[in-house]
């Protein structure tokens, strides 16, 4: 009879532990990092500057590293060694305080932090298909940990200021580099070659991503990444745009820690109604809501609304994530399921960079009136989404 331990301890358990920690970092830079840089003399536009610098080093790097991950023997042997680049990388932090040393530090830990989600979420979903558990599930306890970062942590900013930034930083950077020692091994065992497998098969989706990317195929990758690219401004920006604002700073990390909880809600509930609605109905569904969300957020309401547009949230990044993430392992195998994953996310860091520099220079003239940006955004989203299902319908609620 197998132990209360080993019936615990599952592959979806071990992932799920790690994916508490994906966002964690993440959620203590949304809150302290634009104080923090405001606090060092670093103008908005500089700000924009250096938030978009490490998504230009991951559109470079996404899909090499993504090709390289789905070389390895495992992806876990790739996710170690992303781990601890970024655990090493926010070191000399502590030693820089002026715009230049702030901006190529930044670069590195930003651009080390970025390559964890695709790869895990790649291999997470390939797995969580082959055993016949639940990805939303276990992709929920990455917004759980930001959650625990952004809400949670972040009302620490009020007590310690935002000088503790680069200590809890590196925390929960080393934290996970730890706790990546206790990932799973997520690809099938490879099969043994027989006369009866031998035959050649037809083979339903590309083995080469390049043979994946036609225009129906791109155009709600591209869609997602237009509507994240303003979850981006989010995470960069609205901090101090809300402390500009006279918003109290109790309630800066609940604003931010609200929109995940809203996120996670969705993530553990999918299984019971995700399969009711197509990959690309639910992209689209995040267009609408960012719609919403963002030129709602431009009128500078009071904070009361700001709670309830942060719980559209689940929707404008949780819903149209999951779209994503079910859209490209449909269409893709698993020769390629990580270099997939990271050109969606090279479309993320892409239109991401465009928004982070152009936001910069529109918060310093228009204030929060700056988000009809995203309202541009999201339009363009809706369209990209109408686009696609013009040039290829769905087949089934899936794709």
């Amino acid at each position: 009879m197998p132990s209360a331990l080993s019936r615990w301890d599952t592959p979806e358990l071990r992932a799920s532990i790690y994916q508490f920690t994906v966002y964690v970092p993440g959620g203590v830079a949304s809150v302290f990092f634009g104080i923090w840089l405001s606090e060092h003399g670093i103008p908005a536009d500089q700000i924009g500057i250096i938030n978009a610098l490490p998504t230009l080093c991951l559109l470079l790097l996404n899909i090499i590293v993504g090709r390289i991950a789905d070389k390895a023997d495992d992806w876990r042997t790739a996710l170690l060694y992303i781990s601890f680049a970024s655990a090493l990388a926010p070191l000399p932090l502590f030693f820089v305080s002026e715009f230049w040393g702030i901006l190529t530090i930044w670069a590195l830990t930003a651009t080390s932090n970025g390559l964890v989600a695709p790869v895990i979420d790649a291999a997470t979903v390939r797995m969580t298909r082959r055993n016949g558990t639940d990805f939303g599930a276990i992709r929920a306890w990455a917004t759980v940990g930001y959650v625990f970062a952004a809400g949670g942590i972040g009302l620490l900013l009020d007590v310690l200021g935002s000088s503790a930034f680069v200590t809890l930083y590196v925390a929960t950077v080393v934290a996970r580099a730890g706790l990546a020692f206790l990932l799973p091994r997520f690809r099938a065992p490879a099969p043994k070659v027989t006369l009866a497998n031998t035959a050649p098969e037809s083979v339903a989706q590309p083995s080469r991503l390049r043979d994946s990317l036609q225009l129906w195929f791109v155009l709600p990758l591209l869609a997602f990444a237009l509507v994240n690219s303003s979850n981006a401004l989010i995470g960069s920006f609205a901090v101090l745009v809300w402390h500009e604002n006279g918003i109290p700073s109790y309630f800066l990390g609940p604003l931010l820690g609200i929109a995940a909880v809203g996120e996670a809600i969705l993530m553990f509930a999918w299984r019971r109604f995700g399969g009711r609605v197509t990959a690309r109905n639910m992209i689209l569904a995040g267009a609408l809501a960012g719609l919403l969300r963002f030129t709602i957020m431009a009128f500078n309401p009071p904070v009361e609304v700001l709670f309830l547009t942060q719980l559209l949230h689940a929707f404008s990044f949780g819903m149209g994530y999951f779209g994503v993430v079910h859209f490209i392992a449909n269409w893709t195998n698993e020769a390629n399921a990580a270099e997939a994953q990271g050109f969606a996310n090279m479309l993320n860091m892409a239109t991401a960079m465009i928004a982070l520099i152009a936001f910069g220079v529109l918060v310093e003239h228009f204030g929060t009136h700056a988000f009809f940006y995203s309202t541009v955004t999201c339009l363009m989203a809706i369209g990209c989404v109408v686009w696609s299902l013009a040039l290829r319908p769905p087949k089934s609620l899936v794709t």
